[in-house]
């Protein structure tokens, strides 16, 4: 029996969906909250009333109960807002929440900021936590993915803006939480959606869904395919989801998850300037001649338990898998990789009184055990008669381990009727293997471990109405190094290279008026960084990181929503967004170079969003404007890449064809004015052999698409 089909047995058997998604529905009493049995209800937004804007529900990661409540910036997508796209990429929907950018070279390249927090990540995604449910969806290396997720299975994403929390470990930008879909409550629903498009866009979806007064279970299978607008571009996943509960009791219940992925995506990589002007479509010319890709399996798993010991405190504890079997041919080397991850979470959370002042907690533990073997071998297809790729010689080899401990506890405090105080603390400990088995002659083992590292925070928060929030926070996070990170040039490892770490400072605000029709929300920030990672590039795919200095991240966020009923038949909502950025190196000398004082690569200073829902009986037209200020492309200002303006358009029609079966027929545009933009691009390339430096990954030109949607319910 393969390995591969030994762990899909096991997902198929210790599958969970997580605790986090089991949030009770509350109260208010005041500022403190009472829990009421509602968890059928818990992720979904539940409306103030018929006429005015919905109140949102965020994950009981947190210790509050609503948005409303929370003494942070957290930006929310609902699911009707991550579909106001295409279906198949998340990065639209992300890039309409002020203070997150996503980049995105492809469905398979991306990279997330935060805040300006991860910018510089030559690939990929890092500084960031995020989990689907109660699963990590970042990796031991410190690398996030969660563009893999389909958008059709997830009911609600929270991004937590900073390190504001202590329950979420190392993630110094922030964290992302993705909330699984659930059936309605008592019911059964089958759908099945299928979306096409320009250059080859084609997905297909099959769900099945049940609730039960003893449990539920949720299937859901895609397929999602592209012939992508590059050259060596076309792009290939489809995955299978279970999810439900089991064993519902008055005081508990086992929740359920498992997902396997297959993916594969060829790559075009970046281009220099002349390219990118004159011909986009083209690939960079050592991809295209390799046919280079990445391909991989990946199967995530969990159980939950959640129980109510007594009337005041209840506990969820939860387990995980995931693993991935990847394999790369890139224009170098080839890249294997066998991933697993594992580990557990328990989280206690109670309520009672300090004298006479209502109080909440959340206290808890995690462990995080992740690691890889893998290597590299000669790619010889420069010897494949034009057919691209050939496996050669192994070149290197390695395994890598690495796991920590999250002990985290946060406390809520109403002081008195107006005002509420709250703290938490995090402790991490951390430390990592490697073993390097080739070459013969240079085989070694090593292992080192990072002091523990506690991360404070504390709240003020002042509720002049029950509708109305002011609070100011300061909180601490870090970020671990990716072991790559770690070593130096000749593979050993560096015991000087220290955590990211920084303190952030932020006052905001959170205001309905207009009879709940129009929501306000206003935060500013100030966040210095300290011991900046720098990855320097010794070779074609090695890095080494140097800790260089310190970088500052201060700036406004503004997010306005508006509700306009007209006579119960016509419904306006129109909102806004902005990001108003200050993001620059404080102290920063690299290599004998002085950037102080330059701008931070890699994010831009300011970022605008604004869009329109329009809905009458059925009938629905959004359009989203999205403006993204140039981006300084390396460490000496030296080169931008242009400021630029997306627009979108999307129409649809929801309607009942007979008792239970419904459908939603829709189509939109992306990009109408034919924008020639860089929707990623790659931070302090480096030219070699004299040729111009691979800066740009060009964005979608306009594109089309449709979607057709039947859902019978019974």
């Amino acid at each position: 029996m393969t390995k591969k089909t030994i762990l899909l047995i096991l997902l198929l058997i210790l599958s969970g969906k997580s605790f986090a998604q089991d949030s009770p529905e509350k109260t208010k009493t005041d500022s403190i909250t009472k829990t009421v049995d509602l968890s059928f209800l818990a992720g979904k937004i539940i409306p103030l009333n018929a006429n005015t804007l919905n109140e949102v529900i965020i994950s009981n990661y947190h210790i509050n109960d609503s948005l409303l409540n929370a003494p942070a910036a957290i930006g929310i997508l609902s699911s009707a807002q991550l579909q106001r796209n295409n279906n198949s990429d998340i990065s639209a929907s992300l890039n309409t929440l002020s203070g997150v950018y996503m980049q995105s070279g492809g469905l398979n390249t991306n990279r997330i900021s935060i805040r300006g927090i991860g910018a510089r990540t030559p690939y990929g995604t890092n500084k960031i936590r995020a989990f689907y449910g109660s699963i990590p969806l970042t990796s031991g290396d410190s690398e996030t993915t969660i563009e893999d997720i389909d958008l059709e299975i997830v009911n609600q994403v929270e991004v937590i803006k900073g390190p504001f929390s202590s329950l979420y470990g190392a993630g110094l930008g922030g964290a992302i939480l993705l909330t699984p879909k659930q059936s309605a409550y008592h019911s059964s629903r089958a759908a099945i959606s299928t979306t096409t498009g320009s250059y080859g866009l084609n997905k297909n979806t099959i769900s099945y869904g049940f609730d039960s007064k003893n449990g539920s279970l949720n299937l859901n299978y895609h397929k999602l395919e592209t012939d992508g607008w590059r050259n060596n571009s076309t792009y290939k996943r489809e995955g299978i989801t279970l999810a439900g509960e089991l064993f519902r009791k008055e005081n508990s219940k086992l929740t359920y998850f498992g997902n396997y992925t297959y993916m594969k995506a060829y790559i075009p990589s970046s281009v220099n300037k002349e390219t990118f002007d004159n011909d986009p479509r083209t690939a960079a010319p050592t991809w295209a001649a390799s046919k280079g890709y990445e391909q991989y399996d990946s199967y995530l798993g969990g159980l939950a338990y959640d129980w109510k010991a007594t009337d005041w405190l209840k506990n969820s504890t939860s387990v995980f898998i995931n693993a991935k079997d990847s394999y790369e041919p890139r224009p170098f080397d080839i890249l294997t990789q066998d991933n697993i991850a594992w580990g557990g979470r328990t989280q206690f959370f109670g309520n009672g009184k300090i004298g006479n002042m209502k109080t909440e907690f959340i206290a808890g533990l995690e462990y995080f055990n992740d690691g890889f073997d893998g290597g590299t071998y000669e790619n010889l297809y420069q010897d494949n008669n034009g057919n691209g790729t050939l496996k050669g010689a192994q070149l290197t080899g390695s395994k890598q381990q690495r796991n920590f401990i999250n002990a985290f506890a946060q406390l809520r405090l109403q002081l008195a009727k107006k005002w509420e105080i709250q703290a938490g603390v995090n402790y991490n400990k951390t430390q990592f293997e490697l073993d390097t088995t080739y070459p013969p002659d240079i085989i070694s083992s090593q292992d080192y471990s990072y002091k523990g590292i506690w991360s404070p925070q504390l709240s003020l928060l002042f509720k002049p109405t029950s509708l109305q929030t002011v609070y100011a926070s300061v909180s601490r996070g870090f970020s671990l190094p990716a072991i790559e990170e770690t070593l130096t040039a000749n593979g050993t490892i560096n015991p000087n290279i220290k955590p990211e770490n920084g303190y952030n400072f932020e006052v905001g605000g959170k205001f309905y008026f207009l009879n709940k029709n129009l929501y306000a929300e206003i935060s500013l920030y100030h966040m210095q960084i300290n011991d900046l990672l720098v990855a320097q590039r010794v070779d074609d795919d090695q890095y080494i990181g140097v800790n260089a200095g310190e970088t500052l991240h201060q700036g406004i966020e503004v997010n306005i929503n508006y509700r306009w009923d007209i006579e119960q038949i016509l419904t306006i909502s129109p909102y806004a967004t902005a990001s108003i950025g200050k993001y620059e190196f404080k102290e920063f000398l690299n290599n004998g170079i002085d950037y102080s004082g330059n701008k931070l690569t890699g994010v831009p200073s300011n970022k605008i969003n604004a869009g329109i829902m329009i809905e009458k009986k059925g009938f629905y037209l959004s359009s989203d404007l999205y403006y993204v200020d140039k981006t300084p492309m390396n460490d000496a200002n030296s080169a931008y890449a242009d400021s630029y303006s997306l627009l979108n358009a999307k129409a649809g029609y929801r309607f009942e064809l007979f008792k239970g079966l419904s459908s939603h027929i829709s189509a939109g545009v992306n990009n109408i004015t034919n924008t020639h933009y860089a929707s990623m691009v790659l931070v302090n390339a480096v030219g070699t052999n004299g040729a111009a430096p691979r800066y740009y990954y060009p964005g979608l030109p306009v594109n089309y698409y449709g979607n057709v949607t039947f859902s019978y319910s019974f």
